[in-house]
């Protein structure tokens, strides 16, 4: 979540009630997860197994619980809870507000774009010139949309992630991780109706320009398409997952989070992506891979019963 502007450390140090180790001059770009971070982010990490992770990433500065060793250059924020901390950042910088009309006074929307009765455009929202979003949108607040983009009935664009913090030391074990981030749509997407397209946590859920869904489908938390993609009714997308240009999914197929698909790949109906798999290839089944190859056990399965019998009765002479 980039912030308007750049903020000085001490300004988050005290929203936070940090203690500064390191250099307390420098000035913070936004806040991020640790697979999307820059240079002048802030990240948290409130785990011992994370600590080199975060603090050897790029991020430049680490809200942590506790002292620790890190490089030049950077600074820690010591709290003693980093998640709240976080919580309480992206409160501050991008807080909560109400839909309370159809189309929200602040949303830019093109001369050319059609927005059709019971669509609901939320604030600080982007639509660039000749989109159509079709009766019952609903497109939540800082998602931007660009040129020749169709949204079909009843897709919700932006929603939030399906992302929480689990600590059993709590009553409830499941805590919401505020989402702070966008949903941005680039030009020529068509999405079909009744669709799912959730808002990055801290960072961006990007469809790529020319990327065309069916209804039904669900694309998960920052999950970064590439150009001219094309997925089929029912494909479901988990979080964090990066999708070269020009995949294919046909329907119901399922893909895990924080996994790459790489460019050209096709996965056939049904099928489960549970790792990363290689661009230019087709593929089918749970797990998914190479369409040939599977093709064949299938045959061989198939035949299980007659080389059965057949070795049964060599068996019994």
């Amino acid at each position: 979540m980039r912030f308007e502007k750049p903020v000085p450390l001490t300004t988050i140090a005290s929203l936070i009630g940090a203690e500064i180790v390191g250099t307390s001059s420098g000035m913070v770009r936004g806040i991020n997860e640790i697979h999307k971070v820059e240079e002048g982010d802030l990240v948290f990490v409130d785990h011992p197994k994370y600590y080199a992770t975060c603090i050897n990433s790029a991020a430049t500065y680490i809200i942590i619980n506790t002292p620790t060793e890190f490089p030049p250059g950077k600074s820690l924020l010591i709290v003693d809870e980093p998640f709240e901390a976080y919580q309480k950042i992206v409160q501050h910088f991008r807080p909560f507000e109400p839909v309370v009309k159809a189309i929200s006074d602040s949303a830019t929307v093109g001369a050319t774009s059609v927005i059709m009765h019971g669509a609901v455009i939320g604030n600080h929202v982007t639509i660039g010139e000749h989109c159509v979003i079709h009766p019952n949108v609903v497109i939540m607040d800082h998602c931007v949309l660009g040129d020749h983009v169709i949204i079909q009935a009843g897709t919700v664009i932006g929603s939030d992630a399906f992302y929480y913090n689990k600590k059993t030391n709590r009553e409830i074990y499941f805590k919401k991780m505020l989402s702070g981030g966008r949903v941005v749509i680039e030009d020529y997407v068509e999405i079909g109706a009744n669709c799912t397209i959730d808002r990055g946590v801290s960072s961006d859920t990007i469809l790529g320009a020319g990327t065309k869904l069916d209804n039904l489908v669900h694309i998960g938390h920052d999950t970064v398409t590439g150009k001219n993609c094309l997925f089929a009714a029912q494909v479901g997308v988990a979080g964090a997952v990066t999708m070269e240009d020009e995949v294919i999914m046909w329907g119901q197929v399922g893909v895990n989070k924080t996994i790459t698909i790489g460019k050209g790949a096709e996965v056939f109906g049904q099928s489960g992506v549970v790792s990363s798999i290689e661009g230019g290839k087709r593929y089918w089944g749970t797990p998914a891979e190479d369409y040939t190859k599977k093709r064949k056990e299938v045959a061989w399965i198939k035949r299980i019963p007659e080389l059965w019998e057949k070795v049964m009765g060599m068996s019994d002479r």
